[in-house]
């Protein structure tokens, strides 16, 4: 049975930083995902009612709803250029949590190129003892032969 290396506790803990850092980068590309999806919507809806305002107005409209239309349309490109600040934000968290879990897999990836050298370490040495005494015992063998045991 192979021993317990030391480095197999920080594998362990490697590994839970590394989910910990790809929770977090997940989180972070739903809430970016979410918000472009809001600004999506923003857009659908904006391009919609100015598009219905078009319709309306070609059609003779009061200067008054006009003035209506067109504020609330205004309202609606403030809310768009909002939104659009929001995106620049979550995806700047996705861009900045990026980078910490690539540190984490490759923290993971040292220590489990570390193990794996003390394990072909531990086989080699294994491997030499199990000659060793293999040559022993072929030689304990031929003396006793040669003694005529």
């Amino acid at each position: 049975m192979a021993k317990h290396f030391p480095i197999k506790t920080l594998i362990g803990l490697a590994q839970d930083d590394v989910d910990a850092a790809a929770q977090r980068l997940g989180r972070a590309q739903r809430e970016r995902n979410d918000v472009e999806a809001q600004l999506n919507a923003l857009v659908q809806y904006r391009d919609e009612y100015h598009s219905r305002f078009t319709t309306t107005a070609q059609s003779g409209m009061p200067a008054g709803n006009m003035r209506n239309f067109q504020a609330f349309i205004d309202t609606l490109d403030a809310a768009i250029d909002q939104q659009r600040g929001l995106l620049a934000t979550a995806t700047a968290r996705v861009e900045a949590a990026k980078p910490d879990w690539q540190r984490q897999k490759q923290k993971l990836g040292s220590y489990e190129v570390l193990q794996a050298r003390g394990e072909a370490a531990e086989a080699k040495t294994v491997a030499r003892r199990d000659q060793r005494d293999a040559d022993e015992f072929a030689a304990r063998i031929l003396r006793m032969r040669a003694e005529g045991i």
